[in-house]
C-alpha cells in the first residue's frame, strides 16, 4: 500500500542548466534559485515545471507523551488550534491567503472526536499515540496505515494541485521528532531535544529526562520500527505524504522540524523520494540544522521560525513559484539580442 518512488531521470539536467545558462541574465546570477528550477524542471520531466495551484496539508495528532510532561502545553491545544485552522484564522491561514495557496487539515490522530468541517479530512488512524515513555506509540498496523493514507491523500492532492506542502499541529510533537532524528539520523540524543513550543529551563529538563528513557525502552533504527516506538500518527501520515506526493510526480514543500522528522523517516523508507522534496526553512528548532545535514539538504530561508502549521512552508512558495516560471517566462539572452522579445 505504500508507493514505489523512481529516481528523478537525470539525463536532462545539462540541458536545463544550459536553457537557464541562455536566460536575459548574467551566468548564475539567480544562484540557488537556478538550482531550484533545475529540480522543478527535473521533477515535471516532458512538462514545463508549473507551481501555480498549490495545496498545503495541515496533519495534526495528540502524543502519549505529553502525559510526562514533554510539552509546556495540554493536549486540549491540539484540538483548539484544529478548530482555529478550519475557522481560517491561524497563522497559516493568513500566510496562505498571502501567498494564493489553499489549506487541507488532516485529522491522523486527534485524542478527539472532529465534527466534519469544510476543509478537514477525517483519516484517523487512532485517538492520539500511545505515550512512548512507556510503550511503543503506535502498533507496526497503525504506522502503516498512517502511512498508506498518507500517501493516498497526496496522491489525491497531486491531480489537482501543482505542487503540495506539508505542516502539523500535535502538542508534543517536538519530542517524538527529536526520538526519530535521534535514530534515524542518527544523532546524539542531547543535540536532538529542544525546547519546542517554548519550554523554560526545568521544562526542557524534564523533556530531555523522559525522552532519554523513551529512547533507552527500544533500540529500534530501520525507518517503520523507529515510527512504531516514537512517532506520531501526524508524522507517520506526512512520510506517507512525502512518498505519495514523489511517486505521482510533484514537488513537495517541507516545512521546519517535525515535517522534517517526516521526511526523513519517508528518505529513509526511499531514498529517491529526496529528490522531490524542497526543505522550506532551518528552524530555530534545536536539531534541525542536524536533521537537514542528515537529509543532505539546504533550506530556502532562515528567519528563526519554530511555529510549525506548514508556516514556514507557505512562506518559501513564491521562491519555488518564482524558479518555475525561471524556466518558462523569462526571454533568452539571444532573442533579447536580436530585438524579439
Amino acid at each position: 500500500m505504500i508507493p514505489q518512488v523512481a529516481p528523478l531521470d537525470r539525463s536532462g539536467e545539462a540541458a536545463l542548466r544550459a536553457r537557464i545558462d541562455g536566460k536575459a541574465k548574467p551566468l548564475g546570477a539567480l544562484g540557488r534559485i537556478e538550482d531550484l528550477a533545475v529540480q522543478l524542471g527535473l521533477i515535471a520531466g516532458a512538462r514545463e515545471p508549473v507551481a501555480d495551484r498549490a495545496l498545503l496539508m495541515v496533519f495534526a495528532g495528540d502524543h502519549g507523551l505529553n502525559a510526562s510532561g514533554v510539552s509546556a502545553y495540554p493536549s486540549q491545544v491540539t484540538t483548539a488550534m484544529v478548530a482555529t485552522l478550519l475557522a481560517g484564522r491561524a497563522s497559516a491561514n493568513a500566510f496562505a491567503r498571502a501567498v494564493g495557496a489553499e489549506v487541507q487539515v488532516v485529522d491522523a490522530g486527534v485524542a478527539a472526536d472532529l465534527p466534519p468541517a469544510q476543509g478537514l479530512v477525517q483519516a484517523k488512524v487512532r485517538a492520539g499515540s500511545r505515550n512512548a515513555e512507556l510503550e511503543p506509540a503506535l502498533t507496526a498496523h497503525e504506522v502503516k496505515l498512517a502511512l498508506a493514507r498518507g500517501a493516498a491523500l497526496a496522491a489525491l492532492a497531486a491531480e489537482s494541485f501543482d505542487v503540495l506542502a506539508i505542516g502539523e499541529m500535535g502538542i508534543g510533537n517536538s519530542a517524538a521528532a527529536a526520538l526519530i532524528l535521534h535514530r534515524l539520523g542518527p544523532v546524539p540524543l542531547e543535540a536532538a531535544v529542544g525546547a519546542g513550543a517554548g519550554h523554560d529551563a526545568q521544562g526542557l529538563a524534564r523533556k530531555r529526562t523522559v525522552l532519554a528513557r523513551a529512547a533507552a525502552r527500544s533500540a529500534a533504527s530501520a525507518p517503520l520500527e523507529v515510527l512504531a516506538e516514537f512517532g506520531g500518527l501526524e508524522i507517520a501520515m506526512m512520510a506517507g505524504a512525502v512518498l505519495g506526493a514523489a511517486s505521482a510526480g510533484r514537488a513537495l514543500i517541507v516545512d521546519g522540524f517535525i515535517a522534517g522528522a517526516a521526511a526523513l523517516a519517508a528518505v529513509r523508507i526511499a531514498p529517491a523520494a529526496a529528490d522531490y522534496c524542497v526543505f522550506s526553512h532551518l528552524s530555530a528548532e534545536r536539531g534541525h540544522a542536524l536533521m537537514l545535514e542528515a537529509l543532505g539538504a539546504r533550506p530556502l530561508l532562515d528567519l528563526d521560525l519554530r511555529l510549525g502549521e506548514g508556516t514556514g512552508a507557505l512562506l518559501a512558495l513564491p521562491l519555488v513559484r518564482a524558479a518555475a516560471r525561471l524556466l518558462t517566462d523569462v526571454a533568452n539572452l539571444d532573442d533579447v539580442l536580436a530585438g524579439r522579445v
